[in-house]
């Protein structure tokens, strides 16, 4: 891995009088497989071309077999620059024909929130396993058709929730799970970043844009995770936004919300696409672990009683971990570690929050 130096892939853990090392082996696969599974990106923006793409030259398990584009342009760079060939190159009108391709195994769905449903679920009836970016869909109904589809056409959908197959991530669930601070007392998590983009598909409802879309479903991940536990009650929530001239008709730029676990334990969340907030406080009986920042691609940094967690790499490690783990879920025929009904979950949570918002009074789960 080129971008991964051998001699810091892994730091130890302080925990205690111990440290806590983790293999080599289990953070990068095994090393020589004969079969790698094809992968193809549908939408062409950002993310698939500064981070998916990348990470897929350096994926173990996988690589970049097509493309799906409705710019023509696009798809002569990316045929160029990764050697695709014509026959793997496909636009939204006769992308029905994958079906066809058996050099694709993979489709990966990384367009605006509104056309995941469409994708995942064509993908689907194509005969093909299905990756999709985060949030899952607009609505807990979308998310379950999207899950009935792959189900019923028995392919395998992951959400590309990239923290959880990384080992900061892992490490501050362990902590929790295992009550190695005693039990989880409350959690407080921010994510979001400013945005001036004023024509984004972040910036359009219909679109599924939004900082609680976006961004908040990080939010929702670390109250979730970090408390071990699914949530009873939505107590409280509020959307805002300071440039009504961009966020209009309603659409969040911030919003907050309270959310109770069992127990008596609270979760403060905060999204924002009006300023940058990245942290995870998660207070337990004998201290607290401490995140800043906690949702980042790379530099996660934490603390806790336990001693400091550090794993140093860089982008786009993540990505390549995420999808070599999902692709070696798929050749091994294992449920995939982030499957959809994990993204239905955070979208069930965002429903609520948009509702409480605009309603008030509460929402129990």
């Amino acid at each position: 891995m080129n971008s991964f130096s051998r001699r810091t892939a892994l730091k130890t853990i302080a925990l205690g009088s111990g440290a806590l090392a983790v293999s080599p082996q289990l953070m990068f696969g095994a090393k020589n497989r004969e079969k790698r599974l094809g992968v193809a990106l549908v939408g062409l923006g950002y993310y698939s071309t500064d981070l998916l793409a990348p990470a897929l030259q350096q994926t173990r398990n996988c690589y970049l077999a097509g493309i799906v584009t409705g710019t023509p342009s696009k798809a002569e760079i990316w045929s160029k620059k990764y050697n695709i060939p014509e026959q793997n190159i496909y636009n939204y009108d006769n992308f029905d024909t994958i079906a066809d391709n058996p050099d694709i195994d993979v489709v990966y769905v990384v367009l605006p929130p509104s056309m995941h449903k469409e994708y995942v679920i064509r993908a689907a009836e194509a005969g093909k396993h299905v990756w999709c970016e985060k949030p899952m869909a607009l609505t807990v109904q979308e998310c379950s058709d999207m899950i009935d589809s792959c189900r019923k056409n028995k392919q395998s959908l992951a959400i590309g929730y990239r923290l959880q197959h990384e080992p900061h991530t892992q490490e501050y669930r362990r902590i929790v799970k295992e009550e190695l601070l005693g039990k989880v007392k409350q959690v407080n998590c921010g994510a979001g970043y400013r945005d001036n983009r004023t024509d984004h598909w972040k910036q359009k409802k219909e679109m599924g844009g939004g900082a609680l879309y976006d961004m908040g479903v990080y939010a929702i991940q670390g109250a979730r995770l970090g408390s071990g536990m699914e949530p009873v009650v939505l107590v409280a929530a509020d959307i805002s936004t300071t440039r009504p001239e961009i966020y209009t008709n309603g659409l969040d730029e911030t919003a907050v919300a309270r959310l109770e676990f069992p127990g008596g334990v609270f979760a403060d969340i905060k999204t924002s696409f009006g300023e940058y907030v990245n942290f995870l406080d998660i207070t337990c009986e004998k201290g607290t672990i401490k995140f800043a920042p906690y949702s980042e691609y790379e530099g996660l940094k934490g603390e806790s009683p336990l001693g400091a967690i550090r794993y140093e790499y860089k982008q786009p490690w993540q990505q390549i971990k995420q999808m070599d783990d999902d692709a070696l879920a798929i050749m091994e025929n294992r449920p995939m570690q982030v499957p959809g009904e994990e993204g239905l979950r955070d979208i069930r949570i965002v429903e609520a929050i948009y509702k409480v918002a605009s309603e008030g009074g509460q929402v129990k789960f």
